[in-house]
């Protein structure tokens, strides 16, 4: 099974890549704009494959697609960023990126997204902004009819290993979440098409991941 991971060299796609890795039975391949991060994504199991979704076009990324099983979107500006890159990546990049997937044939399509995150969040801080860029993507992948999707908004990211239990559901309202663990529903997500349509709140809990996963996909 491939699957194609944008913003590869970030903390959650890296934990994404290595426990695919371990699992077998999956190819990653991770979309970076720096060559030098190559080798951290060799070292997670991944392929690297340089392509700047600031810069690219949907045909571009399209090609990196093709013959992908599923399409994790996990790139973001990053802390110390301001608005305009906010919307660049946040917005822009992740809308590239599901127009090349469904251009590409992908249906299978994961967002990692943001608690709140919406299109018509209020305030003039960078923050807000971030909000209102996730917001705008979460609402363009809804709409694409090619797309089988499933957005993932996680709640406050921590450091520090995972605990493996979560709290997985429509609306959790706020608390923390370990990257290890946002890495963990993800990588049940990517074989479970029938959390397809749903967009889902994540922090942690007291339920396994994979057993959140099921029971939140009704199976």
């Amino acid at each position: 099974m491939r699957i194609v991971i944008a913003g590869g060299h970030g903390q959650i796609a890296l934990k994404l890549s290595r426990l695919l890795d371990a699992r077998g039975g999956y190819e990653v391949a991770g979309l970076i704009r720096n060559p030098a991060q190559g080798d951290d994504l060799r070292a997670a199991g991944a392929e690297p494959v340089l392509c700047d979704l600031e810069s690219a076009g949907v045909e571009e990324v399209a090609a990196h697609l093709q013959g992908a099983d599923a399409a994790v979107f996990a790139a973001g500006a990053g802390p110390g960023s301001g608005a305009e890159r906010k919307d660049a990546v946040d917005r822009a990049a992740a809308v590239l990126f599901a127009e090349a997937a469904e251009r590409a044939g992908v249906r299978r399509h994961i967002v990692v997204s943001a608690m709140n995150a919406d299109p018509a969040h209020e305030g003039d801080g960078v923050f807000d902004a971030y909000l209102r860029a996730k917001g705008a993507a979460d609402a363009y992948v809804r709409g694409r009819e090619g797309l089988d999707w499933t957005i993932l908004r996680p709640g406050r990211l921590t450091d520090g290993p995972g605990t493996g239990l979560v709290r997985l559901e429509a609306s959790t309202g706020r608390g923390d979440v370990t990257r290890e663990d946002v890495a963990a529903v993800l990588a049940e997500l990517v074989d479970s098409s029938a959390t397809a349509g749903l967009t889902l709140e994540l922090i942690g809990g007291s339920t396994p991941v994979a057993v959140a996963v099921k029971d939140v996909a009704g199976n």
